[in-house]
């Protein structure tokens, strides 16, 4: 692990507190814990001061292992759920915090739960959303996060092999997604996400009583992560003879594909890409099968700031080197199955494809 990366990700952290005059964060969502210890764990929580060294608190008779597989040497234990929340008091109540940041997030171990615990035993602490704070950083990867990226794009090819190999007329979905899974697992993907839609549904947990039938579309969706870094592909399977409806589709999303690689550059708005996608779908009579979204970051999470699909503001924001993005997320919904296209590319001087299929 390069201790250095990790100390820099506090250090600037710490350099954002300043800036909003916030005294300390509390951060307890998953993947950000993972971007400042180097680590995932099972309800983390990290301690990070405006200055001085970041503590993290952890179940008795955990810390050894976690000194193991992280860099920060201020480790606590507790024994008992309350005293948990005892510690973080305490961290605040010593130092003389009257603003503390916690991140806002559906995310795992972000609990709404321990938002209303910390107001009841710190009423007098202002509590601050820093989510966007984290993000600001998270959205521009270094060579470090990029080259876990690219290795988790190859793992993700792998699993679109198996994909293709799968589906058949007859089979489930959860039974494809069962061996896509396995051939993640295998090589070295520890939390993979496997969505397959043999329905029109855009991001579909697997059914085990949903078949593949002839003539509709099965689409993919695969995030395989390396060292907690993601990476996206989606693609759709015509199976058997498919209609016309479904062949332009395809067709269309294909065109707007291209035209998104060709389009998202640095300093481009993303909404000034997905009007051409826009364009594109009404062209082909395909609008109201269209869902608005075209691209979405893609890092710690499978779905990450840029998030267009889901954030309206996010539209109008620019693309910037650095960025990791997915993209064309836009699906089309006819009744023959989704219809998708989506790889994850880094942002450089020019596009970087890490999932090629």
């Amino acid at each position: 692990m390069e201790r250095k990366i990790f100390e820099k990700r506090i250090n600037r952290f710490q350099e954002l507190l300043k800036r909003e005059d916030i005294d300390g964060a509390v951060i307890r969502t998953l993947s950000t814990f993972v971007y400042f210890t180097g680590t995932k764990w099972l309800r983390p929580a990290l301690l990070i001061p405006q200055e001085g060294e970041p503590t993290v608190i952890v179940a008795k008779g955990e810390a050894e292992l976690f000194k193991q597989r992280s860099w920060i040497e201020n480790v606590v234990e507790f024994q008992k759920t309350e005293d948990l929340m005892a510690n973080v008091t305490i961290w605040i109540k010593r130092n003389g915090y009257s603003r503390v940041g916690m991140e806002f997030s559906v995310e795992r171990d972000a609990y709404i739960l321990f938002y209303e615990l910390f107001k009841k035993l710190n009423p007098d602490v202002e509590v601050v959303d820093v989510r966007g704070l984290s993000m600001e950083l998270r959205m521009i990867k270094d060579k470090w996060e990029l080259e876990n990226i690219r290795k988790a794009g190859k793992i993700a090819v792998k699993g679109m092999k198996v994909a293709e190999e799968e589906i058949k007329p007859g089979k489930t979905e959860l039974e494809v997604a069962a061996e896509i899974m396995r051939e993640l697992m295998l090589n070295g993907s520890e939390e993979p996400k496997v969505y397959v839609s043999a329905t029109p549904r855009a991001h579909a947990e697997p059914f085990r009583d949903v078949e593949v039938r002839e003539g509709s579309v099965v689409s993919v969706v695969i995030g395989a992560d390396w060292n907690h870094y993601y990476a996206n592909i989606t693609r759709s399977f015509p199976v058997g003879e498919i209609s016309e409806r479904a062949k332009n589709a395809i067709d269309a999303m294909e065109e707007a594909y291209i035209t998104s690689v060709e389009n998202t550059k640095p300093g481009v708005r993303f909404a000034q890409v997905e009007r051409e996608i826009e364009k594109i779908y009404t062209s082909r009579g395909l609008k109201e099968y269209y869902i608005t979204g075209y691209t979405h970051g893609v890092g710690l999470l499978i779905e990450e700031d840029p998030i267009t699909t889901i954030v309206v503001p996010h539209r109008a924001m620019e693309a910037k080197e650095g960025m990791v993005l997915a993209m064309v997320h836009a699906p089309l919904m006819i009744p023959e199955g989704a219809v998708k296209k989506e790889d994850t590319f880094i942002l450089g001087k020019k596009l970087e494809n890490v999932t090629k299929y």
